[in-house]
């Protein structure tokens, strides 16, 4: 048997076509189907494999069952076919494309034969390519060339608005003079916890603060690199040299200095709407979780008492050899660092995306972590005891390392990011990961949702990160929903997985954000007599009605669909372990969730909520106050940010139109000082989304209206 590939030019394909119908309904000379001599010589026909698409060099065609970014060249009519396709398929497509004559270049994570069934189901792939977004290109560059590119892309950047946010690195400083900071770092924007230090960067933390502020101000410096046009800025940088030019901190001092630190900055600019950004962690005081004296202070800095801050931190990196055989293992066994236990901030680990190697000095090494997994280095909370918080709460993009089989696994560069180099006369670029890099990025993240809502509390921009986050098909494939200790494992060493901006800021037609600002008492007084001291209890809950499009979800009947709520407020912190022997006596009071049930009248939620707190905070057997069909249920009640996901049909949830937010316990309630904390009213943010993927009918336009919002002309 004979196989050939035959190009079929697109606007000819018809013809082919049209010749096996005649074959099929007309006769032919002699009384034979026509076209038989071309079409009954042909067995099987079908469109051609990823091999015959593939123009890269045949060299870098990925192995079997091998996960690998690939460059798809789509044909322009056809990229919404293609991404359908590929969506029901589990095929991740980076959202940014680039735009050609005719064709629309898509990044598209698959193994080759993923790639298979999609070309067979579909004419869309014109064309395949090996993804090749290494860092090696601009680290092999010598000191003219990429002087060239970095001064290109300087003059293309538009530094942010005056007013705009600004990302505070507290790390060794920065170099002010890198051509890609100058324009967003002013000089008066550089501070330092010693005067004696100075601020700019120091070769013994290998310029570590510089390269922060690279990803911190860009993200994907490379990406910035590449793409032509104007880049406008959303933010500014600020930086504060919390790390001596040489040796350590004494660790007594870690939250000294971070306090000072940041209220140095602040007296400097209080109007300035920031997020701090940190990835300074330390093994010293690790306990499974229990909070230090610098992650108390940390929350201490958040809380406010009155004027509330974000505040973006590392999970910290694995600090020995990483041995082939012992990923993830050692991942879960390395806690996440001091000072991570604070409840306030939004801790970070890493995950990674980058499987393709490159570099011919590597040729023959393979990546560690497959596409979509936890990041070689990044540490977990799987080792905490329960009661406290999930640990990372997100995951963003931190490097792979790449191994031969038989030593350990090294950070080669074509795994990592690129990033600024902290002595630019000498090197603009350097390679740059691990959970330092995750926290930039989402510092970035952070920041970029301050500039395009300047309303949002900083516990607003926590949530908004969370809730927009997803697992990986990869984490996905580790979670078993049915099996408790499954759930909290995946929270555990992933959070709540990888954010997206769009999702954050976005809501389509299937796809609606309701995003509430709000606050309530969590506690009251209540005396038997006018002159008894009286005894501190749990105050009211706030009930808020939600706005569903009954009749389109009716509509939609039996369709699938999701709701995701989170909820994020800050605590006060009590480091002083007397009354821990109480779940949640560090932190100064709780906040829990619920949502109404179908056919579930006003009394009965009531009922069911006011059982629910006290059930908790009595410490008992664990009960969900939120229903049926929630993923976590009561899994998500750690710490101070509490997200989940329902799912079920559209009719049903258009009888769930009501959300209750309700107080538990705390060290407020045992208090009966002359600082009355019981009277204190707390701050929360609340989100709802709910979403109904192929549904077809429009969802969030009658929303909109319903609660005031204009709707743009089309």
């Amino acid at each position: 048997m004979v196989r050939s590939t035959v190009f079929v030019p697109e606007r000819v394909a018809d013809h082919f076509v049209k010749k096996v119908e005649e074959y099929r309904d007309e006769e032919g000379p002699g009384g034979q189907p026509k076209n038989q001599r071309l079409v009954a010589s042909v067995v099987d026909a079908r469109l051609g494999g990823v091999r015959a698409i593939f123009t890269d060099d045949r060299s870098l065609f990925p192995a079997d069952r091998q996960q690998t970014w690939w460059e798809v060249w789509v044909r322009e009519e056809r990229l919404s076919e293609f991404l359908r396709i590929a969506g029901h398929l589990e095929i991740r497509v980076k959202e940014h494309a680039l735009e050609f004559i005719e064709r629309t270049v898509v990044l598209a994570l698959a193994t080759p034969e993923e790639l298979q069934v999609l070309i067979e189901n579909s004419s869309a792939v014109a064309e395949l390519r090996l993804a090749k977004d290494v860092p090696s290109f601009f680290l092999e560059m010598g000191p003219r060339e990429s002087a060239d590119w970095a001064h290109n892309l300087a003059e293309r950047i538009q530094p942010a608005d005056p007013a705009a946010p600004a990302v505070c690195i507290l790390d060794s400083g920065a170099t002010r003079g890198h051509p890609l900071l100058s324009a967003s770092l002013a000089a008066e924007d550089q501070h330092t916890y010693d005067p004696d230090w100075g601020v700019n960067d120091s070769a013994y933390w290998n310029g570590h603060g510089t390269a922060m502020c690279g990803v911190a101000l860009l993200g994907n410096v490379q990406v910035a690199l590449m793409r032509g046009g104007q880049v406008q800025l959303e933010h500014h940088l600020e930086t504060v040299k919390i790390l001596p030019p040489t040796g350590e901190n004494d660790p007594d001092l870690y939250g000294v200095i971070t306090a000072e630190s940041i209220a140095q900055v602040e007296r400097h600019a209080p109007r300035r709407r920031r997020v701090f950004c940190m990835a300074v962690s330390s093994t010293f005081a690790l306990s499974r979780g229990r909070p230090s004296a610098w992650s108390a202070a940390i929350d201490t800095i958040c809380y406010g008492d009155g004027t509330p801050r974000l505040m973006v931190m590392a999970a910290g990196n694995l600090r020995t050899e990483i041995q082939a055989a012992e990923y993830p293992d050692a991942n879960d066994l390395a806690e996440a660092e001091n000072p991570s236990q604070a409840w306030n901030a939004l801790v970070v680990g890493a995950f990674t995306d980058k499987v393709t190697i490159l570099d011919e000095d590597y040729f023959d090494w393979v990546p560690l972590a497959p596409a979509g997994e936890i990041s070689p280095a990044s540490r977990t909370s799987t080792l905490w005891e329960r009661q406290w918080p999930i640990r990372p709460d997100v995951v963003f993009e931190g490097g792979n390392f790449g191994h031969d089989g038989i030593n350990p696994a090294y950070a080669i560069d074509d795994l990592q990011s690129l990033t600024t180099h902290f002595r630019p006369q000498n090197r603009l670029f350097q390679s740059f990961g691990d959970t330092s890099d995750a926290t930039a990025q989402c510092a970035n993240m952070a920041a970029r949702i301050m500039a395009a809502r300047r309303e949002l509390r900083p516990e607003t921009v926590r949530a908004l990160i969370i809730h927009s986050a997803e697992w990986t098909r990869a984490m996905r494939a580790r979670f078993d929903r049915a099996n408790f200790n499954s759930k909290l494992s995946l929270l555990r060493r992933y959070g709540w997985g990888v954010p997206d901006l769009d999702r954050a800021l976005m809501s389509t037609a299937t796809d609606a954000t309701l995003m509430i600002q709000d606050e309530l008492r969590p506690l009251r007084l209540v005396r038997k007599t006018p002159r008894a001291k009286g005894e501190i209890k749990s105050g009211y809950m706030n009930l808020h009605q939600l706005p569903w499009p009954r009749d389109e979800l009716l509509k939609l009947s039996d369709h699938p669909v999701e709701m995701r709520v989170t909820l994020s407020y800050f605590i006060e912190g009590n480091p002083g372990e007397r009354g821990w022997t109480k779940r949640h006596r560090y932190a100064s009071h709780g906040l829990r969730f619920a949502v109404k049930r179908a056919l579930e009248g006003p009394d009965t939620f009531q009922s069911r909520i006011n059982r629910a707190a006290e059930i908790e905070e009595q410490g008992q057997a664990r009960v969900d106050p939120g229903g049926d069909d929630w993923v976590l249920g009561t899994l998500r009640n750690r710490g101070s940010i509490h997200s989940d996901v329902w799912y079920g049909t559209a009719a049903d949830l258009a009888t769930r139109d009501a959300i209750a937010v309700y107080p538990v316990g705390g060290w407020w309630r045992e208090r009966h000082d002359e600082e009355r904390r019981w009277e204190r009213s707390v701050r929360y943010s609340l989100l709802v989304s709910i979403r109904a993927p192929g549904a077809g009918e429009d969802i969030y336009t009658p929303i909109a209206i319903q609660i005031g919002i204009d709707i743009p002309a089309t």
